[in-house]
């Protein structure tokens, strides 16, 4: 009986503080305007839950609902649709002379004619002007999303020589397998750089027999995957197994992208020789165990960055496509990853000359700002490429005065597209790319987006 008594105490203190929290928003819009009230709304509600943790005990009812309270919050107050409170903007003509600080009259004493005259007093320096939010970003972009092209130009001859040297390797330890010519390339190849947050790509391609193998999408697979294919081995009436040397590598009938990932891990890892590859080149070359991928570091006296070694599919009928051997999980482990890269470059390239955008610029801004933020470190390259995708294909402004409004609408479409938990991709909208997340990630993720619309300047 005590416990309803005071269950029902609380529903009362509730209903009381809702009805007030209500009253204190309605009549704030109407003082205060939407910004206003939604900053209100913010605060109220955090003093609210405060008490309420601080001042009622919680039930089994209570600590099953805090489990989605904070989820749902985040999305409640979107709905408010606020918008950064703009200061008011000077005239360009007031803007171009400095401010100036009112000063005392000064009045010289009289004395002879002959006195020397009085220094006049130096004033001080006028205050800084605030700056805006547009202006804030170039800002930023210029000191910490540039690259120096020296680093540019050091990181791409590294690379190369790292590629030589690890396809003498495989012509030495594998003669057998025909592995294509190993070509580095990514985002520090195409401009899409943002300080070393981006792996430079190092494509070592399968050279696979014509006729001999055939694509099956992962949907019509027991996987029912729409990333991903698989590589089935066909002709084996006229061409049986053994016929070809990627025969070994066969599970299922199917090439086995993790079979092949497992033998050049453990050649990465084992086999090479990389202390005197990185004496030669004058760097420090070290494999990454610790991930899944094929990762090595180097470590140059001027910079470092990652070389991620990526098996490619090639020669197969693969109509352009680009499938790469990827750690997958579950049934899907043995099939091949389609790869949008080289099409999503292309396509941001492509509108940016049309109209001399700068979409390519807001990619870079976001993922840097991501990269630095601890909670939105999970929003990948490929997550912000859809987005910006998404508002580039839009009829707008693109020039680089509308940078920071366009960064804040990328800003918007991610908070919408957390809150549905649904990221299409843009050449293949069958797969979700907010898939890979976890529920308590994506709240997360709203939570640090929706505040840093309030105040942009927060998150550079």
């Amino acid at each position: 009986m005590a416990q309803f008594s005071q269950k029902r105490g609380k529903r009362h203190d509730d209903d009381v503080w809702g009805s007030a929290v209500d009253f204190l928003l309605a009549n704030a819009r109407l003082v205060l305007g939407v910004s206003g009230a939604a900053m209100l709304g913010i605060a109220t509600l955090a003093v609210k839950r405060l008490i309420d943790r601080a001042t009622s005990p919680q039930d089994e009812d209570d600590i099953k609902g805090d489990a989605t309270c904070r989820e749902d919050s985040w999305k409640e107050l979107s709905l408010l649709k606020a918008t950064p409170c703009q200061q008011p903007r000077s005239s360009p003509a007031a803007l171009s002379h400095p401010v100036l600080l009112s000063a005392p009259s000064l009045v010289a004493p009289e004395g002879p004619a002959d006195a020397d005259p009085q220094p006049a007093p130096q004033l001080s320096s006028p205050a800084p002007l605030c700056l805006t939010f547009q202006e804030r970003l170039l800002a930023y972009e210029r000191d910490r999303v540039s690259i120096p092209v020296s680093h540019v130009a050091l990181a791409k001859q590294l690379a190369g020589d790292i590629a030589l040297e690890l396809q003498a390797y495989l012509q030495s330890k594998f003669p057998e397998l025909p592995f294509g010519a190993l070509v580095p390339g990514g985002p520090l190849y195409d401009g899409l750089q943002a300080g070393a947050a981006d792996h430079v790509r190092l494509l070592v391609p399968l050279v696979l027999e014509p006729g001999l193998w055939s694509l099956v999408p992962g949907v019509d697979t027991v996987a029912r995957d729409p990333r991903c294919w698989a590589v089935r081995r066909t002709q084996l009436e006229f061409c049986p197994r053994g016929s070809s040397p990627w025969d070994r590598f066969l599970v299922g009938g199917y090439l086995s992208s993790r079979v092949l990932l497992e033998l050049l891990r453990k050649a990465l890892a084992a086999s090479v020789n990389w202390p005197a590859i990185g004496s030669l080149l004058g760097c420090l070359i070290q494999p990454n165990m610790a991930s899944e991928e094929l990762l090595l570091e180097v470590q140059n006296e001027r910079l470092e960055f990652t070389v991620a070694v990526l098996l490619v599919v090639t020669g197969a009928d693969t109509e352009d496509r680009l499938l790469l051997a990827w750690p997958l999980e579950g049934v899907a482990g043995n099939f091949w990853l389609q790869d949008l890269y080289l099409a999503e470059a292309a396509r941001l390239r492509a509108l940016d000359d049309h109209d001399l955008g700068t979409r390519r610029r807001l990619l870079l801004l976001l993922c840097s700002v991501c990269q630095g933020h601890p909670a939105l470190r999970q929003l990948s390259r490929s997550h912000l490429t859809q987005v910006v995708l998404r508002l580039g294909e839009e009829d707008v402004n693109w020039a680089e005065e509308a940078l920071g409004t366009r960064f804040l609408q990328a800003v918007e479409l991610l908070i919408g597209s957390l809150e549905q938990a649904s990221l299409p991709c843009h050449f293949n909208p069958a797969v979700n790319l907010f898939d890979s997340l976890h529920p308590q990630e994506i709240d997360d993720m709203g939570y640090a987006l929706y505040f840093g619309l309030q105040t942009p300047e927060g998150l550079l």
